[in-house]
């Protein structure tokens, strides 16, 4: 054989080795993903999956916090943000633009939507290698009202994206209570960071859902694709002691004290003795949680101890009538009184009244009736005891954030007695209420609260947790409690009495005045006319109290001829009486002593469900009130006020029926009638500035419904 053909024989068999090694390799491999689906470790199946598999997320909603009728105090509501597109790219049809074309037009007319600089829109929308663009916070947070003016306008290239936000429908309402909550990045949801919001943050979080699906190349769903849906989960509902109508009053009323007085602080709170309920509570100065316009971020009731003043010879008065020391016929000489080498004087400058009996001593805030009550009728020892069994040595244990500790000084003698009247040591407002409870309420002391129930939305609203009223022991004996009742009352009707300001025509009022002292930076006492911290503490009716009250005003601003009662009366007093009247509680009728009641202060209203729209409406007016219709319905399917809780002085009556709703002209309206149509209508309204509303941002007559944000502005 030739030498040439035997190398070319040669060759082509190596060759075909090569081969045939090669694709046996090919096929062992292949045979091996074949039988594992596995490449060095990954699935491919898995691999596949995630190419062609498709999803979105599904939204959760951050739990509501509600007042005790169900009245939302914090919720997530929808909201937009405005977009503009820049690339060109974009457009597909020239007829049908999706970006901006006309940078210069656009600017003028988002402008005085947006509140914006037209220049400022302008160069946003001039910025280079942008394929879109947004408009900082004034393009956030857009109500729906916003948006559908907007889209009006057909701007080329103009978008939304849809989002929610944490929304305070009554804007500065018991904030520092509630707090607020904003978007964490980090963790892409809503936290809270104060507040409830902070607290309670745990139940209210949410967590977001997802839906899979598979796809093709181009993101399509497939005709057979199987669904994969986790469902979200809704954060959990906090259901608050809060009364809205109650907090409402005393919003508007510690408005007014500060615009008037301007103090450093306002400190109050309103009390169901009974069961320890906190009903409102509030303070100024104070923030709404939709701007976070914050200076204070204590919540002073629980979190600002000083020295009570007066108001501390409540619960030293009723240690006394207690223990059978307290004779109110006998006399004493006020003016001054020697403990050791320091003396305590009377509050007119030690001068006193002469010789007058303890009632008149409790009457007058005598100083020095206490200081014998506590040195030498009831002895430094047992008088502690009263302070323990009161609680002042102890957190109450509110479930309110942030809690602060008291300080009782009661080591030197001149302490021992300087505690009698309130100066020396130093208590929170919310120790003062607790220990109130015990006056009220028969002995009985009750612990406060202002949790009442949290529910889980997932689960058919199942209760997970639940509070009720707590005993916080029983100081003094129920016949202790009326006697001192009996005596607080003569401190607002007696003619010597300091709490006269706090009489309320109709209604038996018993309480107890404070001036608490202050002390400088350099530790020293303050002086002068406004530097004490002004309060009263007192409970109504005296026979059967339903309410205690709470107010505390710091370094108010008064008149040479101002006492400070002033603005202490002038806040609770409207919080007392329109909490009686929406309890129901009747006044009484004493020609001598109180004047005429108006028939809309204390007038039970008729029941109007079920009755025809018209017909009801005319009744409404018949009996001297103004009709607010809400839906365009035949039948009245609710009513407010409801004809069992009667109706608060110069209250509108909302009737509601089915159909659209219409929004109507808010001019002058009152925030607590904004809230009150809120609630019946479910529009979300937000609450600007305070007085009576002059400007609202739909206009009468339009149709809204409940994915609406209303803003209403007030003004004093």
């Amino acid at each position: 054989m030739p030498t040439k053909n035997r190398f070319m024989n040669r060759g082509a068999a190596i060759l075909s080795i090569c081969f045939a090694l090669f694709f046996f390799v090919i096929f062992s491999r292949f045979a091996y993903i074949q039988a594992t689906g596995k490449v060095e470790g990954e699935v491919l199946a898995a691999k596949a999956h995630e190419q062609y598999e498709k999803g979105r997320t599904i939204s959760g909603q951050r739990g509501s916090i509600l007042d005790r009728n169900g009245e939302a105090i914090a919720e997530d509501a929808p909201s937009y943000t405005i977009i503009a597109v820049l690339d060109k790219d974009m457009t597909t049809d020239i007829n049908h633009p999706k970006h901006v074309q006309d940078k210069a037009k656009t600017a003028k007319e988002l402008a005085p939507i947006l509140e914006m600089d037209e220049g400022e829109i302008l160069d946003i929308l001039n910025k280079e290698g942008r394929d879109q663009v947004e408009f900082g916070r004034a393009g956030r947070d857009i109500s729906i009202e916003k948006k559908e003016e907007i889209e009006k306008l057909e701007l080329p290239g103009i978008a939304f994206t849809r989002d929610s936000k944490r929304y305070y429908p009554n804007g500065m309402f018991a904030s520092s209570l509630i707090g607020y909550s904003t978007y964490n990045n980090e963790l892409k949801q809503m936290t809270g960071v104060m507040g409830l919001e902070k607290n309670l943050n745990n139940y209210l979080v949410k967590k977001d859902g997802f839906v899979s699906y598979e796809s093709d190349r181009a993101g399509w769903k497939l005709p057979n694709s199987k669904d994969k849906i986790t469902p979200p989960e809704n954060g959990k509902d906090v259901h608050l002691t809060i009364d809205k109508k109650l907090q409402t009053v005393l919003e508007d009323s510690m408005s007014e004290a500060a615009k008037k007085y301007e103090p450093k602080k306002i400190m109050a709170a309103v009390m169901n003795p009974k069961t320890g309920e906190i009903l409102a509570v509030g303070q100024r100065p104070s923030f709404d949680p939709n701007k976070r316009d914050i200076t204070n971020y204590y919540n002073d009731i629980v979190s600002y101890p000083f020295e009570p003043g007066s108001t501390m010879k409540i619960f030293t008065l009723a240690a006394a009538v207690e223990e059978g020391v307290f004779n109110a016929a006998e006399k004493y000489h006020s003016g001054t009184y020697k403990v050791g080498k320091s003396e305590i004087g009377d509050h007119n400058n030690g001068k006193g009244w002469g010789e007058i009996n303890f009632q008149e001593g409790v009457e007058r805030s005598s100083n020095v009736a206490f200081a014998i009550l506590a040195n030498e009728k009831l002895g430094a020892n047992r008088f502690n005891q009263y302070l323990r069994k009161f609680h002042f040595y102890d957190k109450t244990g509110v479930d309110m954030p942030g809690e602060a500790e008291s300080t009782i000084n009661f080591k030197y003698d001149i302490e021992k007695v300087t505690n009698s009247f309130g100066q020396g040591s130093a208590i929170t407002p919310i120790q003062q209420l607790q220990a109130a409870t015990a006056i009220a309420n028969n002995g009985k002391m009750m612990k406060p609260y202002v949790i009442d129930h949290i529910t889980d939305p997932n689960n058919k609203d199942k209760t997970v947790l639940q509070n009720s009223p707590k005993s916080a022991g029983q100081p003094i004996s129920a016949d202790t409690a009326k006697q001192v009742r009996d005596i607080l009352e003569k401190v607002v009707t007696s003619k010597n009495g300091t709490g006269k300001p706090y009489k309320i025509d109709g209604f038996d009022i018993a309480g107890k005045t404070g001036t608490a002292q202050l002390a400088g930076d350099d530790g020293k006492l303050l002086t002068g006319h406004e530097n004490y911290i002004f309060s009263f503490l007192g409970m109504a009716p005296k026979d059967d109290p339903e309410l205690v009250v709470y107010v505390a005003v710091q370094q108010p601003k008064l008149k040479a001829t101002e006492s400070g009662s002033a603005p202490v009366s002038s806040i609770f007093k409207p919080v007392m009486e329109n909490g009686l009247h929406y309890l129901n509680i009747k006044p009484k009728e004493n020609a001598e002593q109180e004047k005429p009641v108006e028939k809309e202060e204390s007038y039970a209203l008729t029941d109007f469900t079920g009755m025809r729209m018209q017909t009801a409406e005319k009744q409404v007016k018949d009996e001297g009130f103004t009709p607010v219709i809400i839906g365009d319905g035949t039948a009245v399917h609710k009513q407010s006020p409801s004809p069992e809780t009667g109706i608060i002085a110069k209250e509108k009556v909302f009737l509601t029926s089915d159909g659209p709703v219409k929004m109507p002209d808010m001019t002058g309206w009152s925030r607590r009638d904004v809230l009150n149509y809120s609630s019946l209508s479910g529009i979300h309204f937000e609450l600007n500035g305070q007085g009576f509303a002059t400007k609202q941002s739909v206009k009468a007559g339009k149709e809204i419904n409940g994915k609406s944000t209303v803003k209403i502005e007030f003004t004093k």
